[in-house]
């Protein structure tokens, strides 16, 4: 039986947990997932005082953390016996279990820190020590660095010619050494101008790939810190390392594609010859050290397997050239030459062309002004796909098929006669008659190519220094049709945990959710790129200032985004604006712009929301002078506190059949990014700052108002996004804000209950008709299979998210667009994850840092998708700074059900939609009678109530 939802009984019932305590623990509280600097036993922080963090876990309700006592030791021995000699912190009394500062001796350049807590709950028991972590420090003093820069001799010239690619091999470095004492320890910090891949005794040091990330080479290198101690013998030893082009001198975006760059060939943006540094530091059992440093002492050679290594390219590996032994000691390292130090290469002039002009550069190896700790997490291959296939699309022509659409390389394992050349081309999508579509992939060859050593027993490589967005691998070259073993698909992408998980009552809801996360996975790549397939993989900022609150629901991506807004700051102009993208090698748009509004806001919208969702301060404080600059320029740009249009006019990308002109989204974001800069300012003290960002708010909005906004609630511009955005960004009087959500609800019925929304407008569309009494039409949005929406991507046969919302169709395949603008693979629009866990599921935050959590569950009401049966029950877990949440909802048979979990050391307000005079129950007992709950408010056909952690239905 249907009945109507305000008189359906909500059920509130009560999961009894009860406490499994140990003799030796008998506290309600156990310290788990220790982290330092967001990650877990980091190597090379140079924070003098990084911050820990850990989550507290209870099988008990409302339990909670009164008091902590961290240990620090300079040994695993000391740490043992209780005896914290780098930092007793004794007992602290209070609940923080995030970002707290290191505050014990000063442990200088390279030492080596073990930490473990223990926790007070809430009855004052005292629980036992957690397990250890452990965290080093890097090359911190001003004279850490011993090694020298080194490079190969290269009299070669500058290519000129945008015609033909030019890929060099790369190269090998090697130098043996002796060990002649036990070891301790052994530590290696290495860096490239380029990308390395460094190697101990014939064996590779870690599983991180395109270390040490890419970074405005000039400004800051990044380093890498590993910790090689079993990998270092007494006696001999050979340390190693192969250096490719990257982001350094190899192509860049679409650099080739519009003639950018030195001599317009879309390459060596940065310098011309890629340089190595490294430097092992040993400490021997007797307590003596020893450096072996990158020097001219060690060997080198281009004459190895790697034959081409270019991230956009791709890579050729000619297994004929290969030298095992090449990294072992006792090598004989013949017709390799000596290193030079890399400013031996001397100084290589061109004339430099973008869209502010042409100037000319030096190419030449320039010492970066700051060495780094590289602080994000790793680029890993995380998961292995199995092909199915092969099909022959024609003879010799075997196409395998991964079943989705991801980013990184493959294993190919193929069996041939010696100096066989397989060609293997990658891509996302498939013609009608089955040919490999590539022509999205516009200049970026996206080709490898494997030349066989001709082993009876078969072949097996993947490639080192170049990725690759497809779903769809084609092998040419062999002579005979290969198994389906022959392709093993290798997903890579910046290591950061999953932490939420999500599923409806609509299959082609929980398909999207799945394609939201394998996107953001494929272009969080080192940065937040826009795709990964074609020649183009750069860090758009409008992109991510859409994302990035989706971003913080699927994964841990506080460290991600702690290293990017470091690219972020110095790609930052003169005058003050972010630019369109970060790093920043070249400018394009219109002749001498690099900026555009919404695009150059991400300097504000993202640490804002990582603050908001790790309440990380530390974050704001290091780039608030940054920001200060940005929106000077920003007020300096900004006359009579309204929008203009002097920068790229991005606008609302990809909008369907409506215009929002720029100066209107300017004068929206110009609010934006001043609110956020008040909040920001307040969470870190500086209410000066604050009040004066509050002052130009008010005077913000005010001109807004004055200039588009009708006394009946309408605007002056008619589009679905101006709405949205005036909407979502509190532009409008409290009194105005019903009329103009009802207009926007109507405006999108006129239209066919079809949003016309782009890039900007379609991110906060959802949200803003929830917020404003319209649930009901944003699920129908949401759950639409019609042109233009979700669903009709997923329909169509998405595995991703695609940059148009017609990308595909199975109708007209690839022929409504521009085939070279038309990536499946592109997070933008996946940006409505955001609404389905705020909004449908109904997690989110009530200040920062999950600390007070809100559960609103979003049912939508009973009939009111005339499309689709509406949601009607919905699964949803995130792993937040504090533990996990669950919110949990179902509706049947007139009744409404909601499982909660409140991880320990928090508390949630939960919103039940439920009429007054409900029969609301945990278990069996009305919730008035349980002392875990406690109702502080009924309206609007909503129950408010407050509990602690826990586990309830």
């Amino acid at each position: 039986m249907n009945l109507p939802f305000a008189r359906c009984i909500v059920i509130l019932s009560l999961i009894a947990i009860h406490a499994d305590a140990h003799a030796e623990n008998a506290t309600g509280l156990t310290a788990t997932h220790l982290c330092c600097e967001n990650r877990v036993d980091p190597l090379g922080i140079e924070d003098s005082r990084p911050r820990l963090s850990w989550q507290v876990e209870s099988n008990e309700r409302g339990q909670r953390q009164t008091a902590y006592h961290i240990l620090v030791a300079s040994t695993e021995a000391e740490l043992k016996g209780d005896r914290g000699n780098l930092w007793d912190s004794g007992k602290i009394a209070g609940d923080p279990t995030a970002q707290i500062p290191y505050a014990g001796k000063p442990i200088g350049e390279q030492g080596v820190c073990f930490w473990k807590l223990k926790v007070w709950d809430k009855d004052n028991r005292e629980s036992a020590w957690s397990a250890t972590a452990r965290w080093t420090m890097g090359l911190t003093g001003t004279h850490a660095w011993a090694a020298r820069w080194i490079s190969q001799t290269d009299s070669s010239p500058l290519p000129i010619d945008r015609k033909m690619l030019h890929l060099p091999p790369a190269r090998y470095y090697r130098r043996d050494f002796a060990a002649a004492k036990p070891i301790r320890r052994a530590t290696v910090y290495a860096s490239a101008l380029g990308l390395y891949e460094l190697h101990l005794n014939g064996q590779r040091v870690s599983d991180h790939f395109l270390t040490p990330g890419w970074s405005d080479y000039l400004q800051r290198a990044y380093y890498n810190t590993f910790d090689v101690t079993a990998l270092v013998h007494s006696g001999d030893n050979a340390i190693g390392a192969i250096v490719a082009d990257g982001w350094y001198s190899g192509y860049v975006g679409y650099g080739l594609l519009v003639g950018y760059g030195p001599n317009k060939v879309g390459r060596c943006f940065y310098g011309k010859t890629p340089a190595l540094l490294a430097q092992l530091e040993i400490e021997y059992a007797d307590g003596s050290r020893e450096i072996i440093a990158s020097d001219p002492t060690w060997k080198v050679s281009d004459n190895g397997p790697i034959r081409e290594a270019d991230i956009i390219m791709g890579e050729s590996f000619d297994a004929q050239r290969e030298q095992p032994d090449w990294c072992k000691p006792g090598f004989k390292a013949e017709g390799w030459s000596n290193a030079i130090p890399a400013e031996d290469n001397g100084s290589t002039k061109a004339v430099f062309s973008d869209v502010t002009g042409d100037r000319e550069v030096d190419l030449g190896f320039h010492l970066p002004k700051k060495m780094a700790a590289y602080s994000g997490p790793a680029v890993r291959i995380t998961r292995e796909i199995k092909a199915v296939g092969p099909t022959e699309n024609k003879p010799g022509v075997f196409i395998y098929d991964l079943g989705e659409n991801v980013a990184g390389v493959i294993r190919l394992k193929v069996k041939g006669a010696k100096g066989t050349k397989v060609q293997i081309r990658y891509g996302e999508m498939l013609h009608p008659d089955g040919r490999l579509m590539t022509e999205n992939l516009r200049r970026a060859r996206a080709t490898d190519y494997y030349t066989l050593r001709g082993d009876p027993d078969g072949e097996t490589w993947s490639p080192r220094f170049t990725y690759h967005g497809f779903q769809y691998v084609e092998l040419t070259g062999l002579p005979d049709k290969p198994g389906i073993e022959a392709v093993t698909g290798l997903v890579m992408h910046s290591d950061t945990p999953l932490t939420s998980s999500f599923e409806c009552s609509d299959p082609i809801a929980n398909q999207l959710f799945k394609n939201i996360v394998r996107t953001q996975l494929a272009n969080f790549i080192d940065i937040p790129t826009d795709c990964p397939q074609r020649d183009e993989r750069l860090g758009w900022m409008g992109d991510a200032q859409t994302y990035v609150r989706t971003a913080t629901y699927n994964a841990d991506v506080e460290a991600f985004f702690t290293k990017w807004m470091d690219d972020v700051e110095e790609s930052q102009r003169s005058f003050g604006a972010y630019p369109d993208y970060a790093p920043y090698p070249m400018a394009h748009g219109e002749a001498r712009k690099s900026w555009g509004t919404a695009w150059t806001d991400a300097g504000i919208i993202c640490p804002w929301t990582i603050w908001k969702v790790y309440d990380d301060t530390r974050l704001i404080e290091r780039h608030y002078d940054s920001m200060k600059r940005f929106m000077e320029f920003r007020m300096a740009t900004s006359p009579k506190n309204l929008g203009v249009s002097i920068g790229n006019p991005w606008g609302d990308w990809l909008s369907l059949g409506e215009i929002t002109p720029v100066e209107f989204v300017d004068a929206c974001f110009y609010a934006h990014s001043t609110k956020l800069m008040a909040d920001m300012a307040g969470a870190i003290g500086r209410e000066v700052d604050a009040k004066t960002y509050g002052k130009l708010l008010a005077d913000i909005t005010a001109a807004f108002n004055k200039e588009y906004v009708r006394p009946d609630g309408s605007l002056k511009i008619e589009t679905q996004t101006a709405y949205v955005l005036a909407l979502s960004m509190g532009l409008l009087p409290p009194k105005l804000i019903q009329p103009a959500s009802d207009h926007l609800a109507e405006m999108i019925g006129k239209n066919g209950f079809r949003m016309a929304t782009g890039f900007l407008g379609t991110k906060p569309l959802l949200p803003v008709l929830t917020a404003t009494g319209h649930h009901d039409l944003a699920v129908r949005l949401f759950q639409s299979r019609r042109f233009p929406s979700w669903g009709y991507e997923v329909a169509n046969g998405a595995t991703s998210v695609w940059e148009r919302w017609d990308s595909y169709t199975k109708e007209d395949a690839f022929g409504k667009h521009n085939a070279a603008m038309n990536s499946f693979s592109h997070y933008s629009f996946g940006a409505v994850c955001e609404w389905m866990f705020e909004s449908l599921a109904g997690i989110d935050t009530d200040g920062p840092g999950f600390k007070h959590i809100v559960l609103r569950p979003g049912p939508p009401s009973i009939g009111s998708n005339p499309d689709n049966p509406p949601i009607d029950w919905v699964k949803a877990e995130y792993d937040s700074i504090h533990g996990k949440i669950i919110s949990q909802w179902k509706r049947a048979n007139g009744r409404f059900e909601l499982n909660v979990t409140i991880p320990a050391n928090t508390t949630a307000t939960v919103y039940l939609p439920a009429a007054k005079g409900s029969n609301l129950k945990e278990g069996d007992r009305a919730i008035e009678r349980n002392a875990d709950i406690q109702i502080v408010g009924m309206e609007g056909g909503t129950v408010r109530l407050n509990i602690g952690s826990g586990t309830y239905r």
